[in-house]
């Protein structure tokens, strides 16, 4: 039997680079999957391509009606809702917190964070109905440290720490589990195009070259964590924290010796 076989999946952000990748994966495994997003026409291609079992869905996370409406349509549309992953961001174009306005901190944190606190608020009621599940909230590498330039997107990515955790320990006596991945560098249009304002992407002044596994990391190497986070065989794991940067936290690696001296 497939892995997600006759569960309902709500992925936010779903047509974008991690987003597909993590659509795609469920469907393939057997799950009903609901596409969240603003992008109509990429959403509703995605769901025309895989057919059955995929249903795209307007969704704006920083508002709870838009939320209600989602989690609705999951339900009338496949009968219960499994498994919510967090997977909707934005990047703020780079300043220092002196020159950052405060409608551009508003509108990070807004879909960051408060999306976030808004899918756990409307979607726990409809996982207690199926019986338990489990939630994904994907943050980023940068919510375990601080990164000048990015003080909006660091601040709200921290702040996602604190509410898997809070939402792990008052969801669990409902057999809901609430778990954080953190991914690196990872190979998307978020890393080579310029975020809204910003004049370089992240990837003209990133280098894996250093760390452990010198390469971006793909939207397939997150995929692969999060379904295990969302399936039965991760049925133990709650309120944890996933890194998956490639060794970039740890910092430069050592360089492979070659030659006699390496024997």
């Amino acid at each position: 039997m497939p892995r997600f076989d006759n569960q309902t999946v709500l992925v936010t952000g779903g047509a974008g680079g991690q987003g597909s990748s993590h659509v795609r994966a469920f469907h393939a495994g057997g799950a009903n999957v609901v596409i969240g997003g603003i992008d109509a026409e990429r959403g509703a291609a995605l769901a025309g391509e895989l057919g059955t079992r995929a249903r795209f869905i307007r969704l704006d996370v920083t508002d709870e009606s838009s939320w209600s409406a989602a989690v609705s349509d999951a339900e009338s549309a496949f009968g219960a809702l499994h498994v919510l992953v967090n997977n909707a961001g934005v990047q703020n174009p780079p300043a220092t917190i002196e020159n950052t306005d405060l409608t551009t901190w508003s509108r990070i944190l807004d879909v960051n964070l408060t999306g976030t606190f808004l899918s756990i608020k409307v979607a726990a009621p409809a996982l207690r109905r199926a019986g338990g599940g489990a939630i994904v909230n994907i943050a980023s590498t940068m919510g375990l440290g601080g990164t000048a330039h990015y003080a909006p997107y660091v601040a709200g990515k921290w702040a996602v720490r604190g509410l898997t955790r809070t939402a792990a320990l008052e969801l669990g006596r409902d057999h809901i589990r609430v778990n954080a991945i953190h991914p690196g560098v990872i190979s998307t249009p978020f890393i080579h195009e310029p975020a809204a304002g910003a004049v370089a992407a992240i990837a003209d002044f990133y280098s894996p070259e250093p760390f452990a596994v010198p390469r971006l990391g793909e939207p397939a190497d997150v995929t692969r964590l999060l379904l295990f986070l969302a399936s039965s065989d991760a049925a133990f794991v709650t309120g944890s924290e996933y890194v998956i940067d490639g060794g970039l936290l740890l910092g430069p690696a050592l360089q492979a010796e070659t030659g006699p001296a390496a024997a």
